[in-house]
């Protein structure tokens, strides 16, 4: 392609709006362009790179044994209220009505119409396993679009969908795309990893994230640093302690004003004592019952945790009115001795005998508590946020934290939408079972901001090949002298017919905005054609990555770009 045809508006300045790199860098390099709040243009330069991933993400779920369809993306309310969702799935979910009165939403993933589309066309046991993917648009009315297209409303994303007989076959299924997931990342040439997660709203029982290993991403996760267990803090692990103190206090309980003290904070520093010695009494609402929850003063409650251990479909913090009726008590001093709703605990409070807690009066907190004989727990469990001291669940190893970018998810959905849904098929014996599911989706746009965030420099994007838009530019440094332009021309039809995607840079430009173009637009190869080096039969190579310069004769440019191209395209 020659420059002077391209749609390529680049820019100099960092947008006002634009927090992340990625998101300045689409900007910038001309790669799409915003129409309104979380909704984006791509431009011919960054939809080459989506069509790059796309590409990929095509041939590794193909080799995988899924075939491509393509789901409307209106949906009709009747498939969401069967299933369950129409109201569960929130604000996110855009409803609307058509002209005959008739509710409707846009696809912000598509588990009830594939569902509704096999339970049609699959009724016996002979036509499983099935794996189905499409790559199409969705939208989420995202409360607060942000970061580019990390966070917006309108986005590309792959999907598939597996069914099958039993549990057996869903792992198979499952073990596949986890399995082409590592793949096509790995041709992206991105550092990631994949983490254990939690199923959120799209539900079923086990799940992991694929995150993109970036600073600046806005999951945090952890990880082992002896075995290969790693988890998004909402789904961290922290096992049950194999021993614990059991020792019994001897002390009488005992009640102590606290005027304005409500923080564990402010109690610590009033009673002068340590936060674990403290037990935070949190009140929730699950599905509009109280729930008391028992957390150390030093630690974090986990409420994914909280929710998944209760199995309830709403779970947040109580309001005054809910913590008044449960407790008598206003917010800040309350405690688990004489309350009126169920009492959970975190696993860090077995064994313990001696702790403080509020005593459900105003002003006042409760020293010398005891569990078991001055309140009861109704449950242990795994309730808090994991932290780096705490060990790894797997193999008692050392946790550490990072940060990254989910690009990928992948779920085992078991009957969740199938049985809801009624999506059954005749057995061998011809009895009646329902479909076992799997669910698996790629942010397309998403993956692509991440590889921006894991390759970027001062001077802009620095494309892995695999996703370049264009693999070389060639840039003669005067396109007046026509001894340049006429030797860049040759280089550029032998490149293009053995298929090599090239830029000519045929602009009337100075050399040095050219070079910043090509920097900031992230070509892997920039081929300089100068008057000095010409006249010695010779042309600079330089690669962006690397910044390596090679110098050579004009009749070896062409095949060392090929060994270079061909070399870092075999990855697969």
């Amino acid at each position: 392609m020659r420059y002077s045809e391209m749609f390529l508006p680049t820019e100099r300045e960092i947008p006002s709006d634009a927090e992340l790199i990625s998101h300045q860098l689409m900007i910038r390099a001309g790669l799409m362009r915003k129409l309104t709040g979380g909704i984006y243009s791509y431009l011919p330069l960054g939809y080459r790179v989506i069509r790059k991933f796309e590409q990929i993400v095509r041939e590794e779920m193909n080799r995988a044994g899924a075939q491509e369809v393509f789901l409307p993306m209106v949906q009709p309310a009747e498939l969401w209220q069967e299933s369950g969702r129409w109201v569960h799935y929130g604000k996110e979910l855009l409803r609307f009505r058509d002209r005959h009165d008739r509710e409707y939403c846009l696809g912000p993933t598509h588990e009830e119409v594939i569902t509704d589309l096999v339970r049609n066309e699959i009724k016996t046991y002979r036509q499983l396993p099935r794996n189905l993917y499409q790559i199409q648009t969705k939208f989420r009315d995202e409360i607060r679009p942000r970061f580019g297209v990390m966070r917006c409303r309108e986005f590309g994303m792959k999907d598939a969908y597996s069914f099958d007989m039993d549990e057996a076959g869903a792992e198979i299924s499952y073990r596949k795309m986890f399995d082409a997931y590592q793949r096509i990342f790995t041709r992206c040439g991105l550092n990631f990893r994949p983490v254990e997660a939690d199923s959120g709203s799209i539900g079923g029982r086990y799940s992991h994230e694929f995150m993109v290993m970036a600073d600046s991403g806005e999951d945090a996760i952890c990880h082992c640093s002896v075995c290969d267990y790693a988890a998004n803090l909402e789904k961290a692990d922290i096992a049950k302690p194999v021993e614990y103190d059991a020792a019994v206090s001897t002390f009488d309980i005992e009640e102590v004003k606290t005027p304005g003290v409500r923080t564990i904070e402010e109690v610590c520093g009033f009673l002068k004592v340590a936060p674990d010695a403290v037990v935070k009494t949190l009140i929730f609402s699950a599905d509009d019952t109280p729930v008391a929850v028992l957390i150390r003063g030093n630690q974090e409650v986990n409420e994914i945790k909280v929710k998944n251990f209760l199995g309830c479909n709403s779970l947040e913090l109580a309001d005054d009115a809910m913590i008044k009726k449960a407790t008598g008590s206003p917010r800040g001093f309350v405690g688990a001795v004489g309350i009126q709703a169920r009492v959970i605990a975190d696993y860090s409070l077995l064994g313990m005998s001696d702790c403080i807690m509020g005593a459900n009066r105003e002003d006042y907190h409760l020293r010398h508590v005891k569990p078991g004989r001055d309140f009861t727990i109704a449950d242990f469990a795994d309730l808090r946020m994991i932290r780096e001291s705490d060990p790894c669940p797997r193999c008692g190893g050392k946790i550490r934290f990072a940060r990254g970018i989910e690009v990928g998810h992948v779920f085992k959905l078991g009957t969740r939408y199938s049985k809801a849904m009624k999506a059954v098929f005749l057995d061998q014996n011809g009895k009646e079972k329902i479909m076992v599911m799997g669910c698996y989706g790629i942010g397309i746009g998403r993956t692509v901001a991440a590889a921006i965030e894991q390759n970027h420099d001062a001077d802009g994007i620095v494309w892995p090949l695999s996703l370049a838009p264009y693999a070389v530019i060639i840039t003669p440094v005067n396109v007046r002298e026509k001894t340049l332009c006429d030797a860049a021309e040759v280089l550029y039809c032998i490149l293009t017919e053995q298929g090599v995607e090239v830029i000519l840079d045929n602009r009337d430009e100075r050399a040095g905005v050219k070079f910043k173009d090509a920097d900031l637009i992230g070509i892997p190869y920039r081929v300089t054609v100068g008057p000095k080096q010409l006249a010695e039969g010779k042309m600079e190579i330089k690669a962006r990555r690397s910044g390596e310069v090679a110098i050579l004769p004009v009749s070896e440019v062409a095949p060392f770009l090929m060994d270079r191209i061909s070399e870092k395209c075999a990855v697969r």
